[in-house]
């Protein structure tokens, strides 16, 4: 009997995911090291499905989830926590009839931040491209990930420092670094991850992604995926276009005839409108500006 490659997996809040060989080695793997107390860092290009490979990950770790999103305003403030208002106290004293004391006093309102409360409570950070947040914004990282400690501003008094819950675990994304907007990582903070370097899906992956995501029967998105990654090898880019335009183009087929058809105008069009988006900067190198809608409508032509 024929060993099954993909599977399809109900996940409880009602979303699916796919699972082919290649997708499945590398949840082993990462499941290992959370499981062992490491956190994970998933690292590659745009379009390796690193966000959505956290996620998976996350709900089979089983526990409450938060988000994070790596940002350029980000300071440690934001993450960890801060003073954000002031709570008052007003106590009354009738204690003798006819004389009242009345005391008043302010005191600093704490609010944790997100990377706090996944501490203290033993939640799942996932950190989205943790490397667009600035290096000196991410340091306390540093010490929850090593000492598994969280240092807590002075003006807390007795509580200077946080012990990090046993079933904390964090899951970090991030893009190359020549990305714009992406900060260059602290050797000391990857040093304390293990990274995983995502390479593009291979073929079934692909197939098996675009037609979940859009509804497509196999064989239909088979013609896209190749399409798609036709274009890849004409740009030399083993990256873009990348498996989004797969969706994309399927999901916009789906809607309409579901016919990957070649020699229908609006499926051309459709084609060449996300194709040349994704690519257009990498072929005007190769091919020039102008002759750019040839090169795709001939490919197009050639797959579907």
């Amino acid at each position: 009997m024929e060993k099954e490659l993909t599977g399809v997996f109900e996940l409880p809040d009602g979303s699916r995911f796919v699972e082919t060989e290649y997708v499945k080695s590398i949840i082993r793997r990462a499941l290992g090291y959370l499981q062992a107390g490491f956190p994970v860092h998933l690292s590659g290009p745009s379009g390796t499905g690193k966000t959505s490979l956290a996620m998976h990950l996350a709900r089979m770790l089983g526990r409450q989830v938060i988000l994070l999103h790596g940002d350029d305003e980000f300071s440690s403030s934001d993450l960890i926590g801060g003073n954000y208002g002031f709570k008052k106290r007003r106590l009354i004293d009738n204690y003798v009839s006819n004389v009242h004391r009345l005391e008043e006093s302010w005191e600093k309102q704490w609010s944790d931040g997100r990377i706090t409360r996944a501490c203290r409570e033993g939640m799942t950070l996932i950190y989205d491209e943790f490397t667009r947040s600035r290096p000196e914004a991410n340091n306390e990282l540093l010490s929850i990930l090593e000492e598994k400690i969280l240092d807590l501003p002075k003006y807390l008094q007795a509580k200077q420092y946080l012990k990090v819950h046993p079933d904390f675990s964090a899951i970090f994304t991030s893009n190359p670094e020549e990305y714009a907007g992406v900060y260059k990582t602290q050797d000391a903070l990857r040093d304390r991850m293990i990274t995983i370097e995502l390479e593009p899906y291979d073929l079934d992956t692909e197939i098996a992604i675009t037609a979940l995501k859009s509804g497509l029967v196999s064989e239909e998105a088979v013609k896209v995926v190749r399409l798609v990654r036709g274009i890849r090898e004409l740009a030399s880019n083993p990256y873009s276009p990348s498996i989004r335009s797969c969706i994309m183009i399927a999901k916009v087929v789906g809607l309409g005839s579901g016919q990957v058809d070649g020699e229908n105008a609006f499926f051309r069009q459709t084609c060449l409108d996300i194709l040349a988006s994704q690519t257009r900067h990498l072929l005007k190198k190769t091919v020039g500006n102008g002759q750019i809608k040839g090169v795709l409508e001939k490919q197009i032509a050639k797959y579907c």
